[in-house]
């Protein structure tokens, strides 16, 4: 889970896509905006139980659970689609930081072995969280997903995607809609490791 995690966060902070047209902010500014949205995902901590439509693949239900990381803004997520006795049919995680000199969230989803290219970004506005992230881009049907989370409430929420298949030039309208309810209180992931302090031999030969 450890290499996971420091792998996961280095795309985000490594990956040229991100990192290209960086704009030029202060420390203040950075500071102010880091404030102003390090919680914007608050709402997603927890676990859920959610039921969805697809225009592809009809109706669906499964499990979603999400942990805040101990340090930043940083939310670890775990999509998990289930059958009706509890079977695993598709499990997606998802790593989403806060982007304090873009002034943006940006996002890495993972399934088996696809390893890190569906990356996207994220933006509050208003009482909603908008999303783009391209999807299946190791596949041969890659897709661009337009992501709109509303209706965000203490005891659910409600989700809703357009797709294109054509790099945005066409999209299809509410393509996969889905509502979640809470299930489990929000919570954090605690440190993999805490500091000690070193002992008066440590290093001794």
């Amino acid at each position: 889970m450890r290499r996971f995690l420091f792998t996961a966060l280095a795309v985000l902070a490594w990956h040229p896509d991100l990192l290209s047209q960086t704009p030029a902010r202060t420390e203040q500014e950075m500071k102010a905006s880091y404030e102003a949205h390090k919680g914007d995902f608050d709402y997603l901590l927890g676990d859920w139980a959610f039921t969805a439509t697809s225009k592809e693949y009809g109706k669906f239900h499964g499990i979603w659970s999400a942990v805040r990381l101990p340090e930043g803004a940083h939310v670890w997520d775990e999509y998990r689609i289930t059958g009706d006795s509890g079977e695993t049919w598709y499990v997606t995680t998802t790593i989403r930081a806060y982007n304090a000199v873009r002034d943006q969230w940006e996002l890495v989803g993972m399934d088996r072995a696809n390893g890190l290219t569906d990356m996207g970004t994220a933006r509050k506005v208003g009482d909603e969280m908008h999303i783009e992230q391209r999807f299946g881009v190791m596949s041969p049907t890659p897709s661009v997903w337009r992501i709109r989370y509303y209706h965000i409430r203490p005891d659910g929420f409600s989700w809703a995607a357009d797709r294109s298949t054509d790099d945005g030039r066409t999209w299809v309208k509410d393509y996969q809609t889905l509502e979640a309810r809470r299930i489990g209180p929000a919570r954090s992931l605690p440190p993999l490791t805490v500091a000690r302090k070193a002992s008066p031999n440590q290093g001794a030969p």
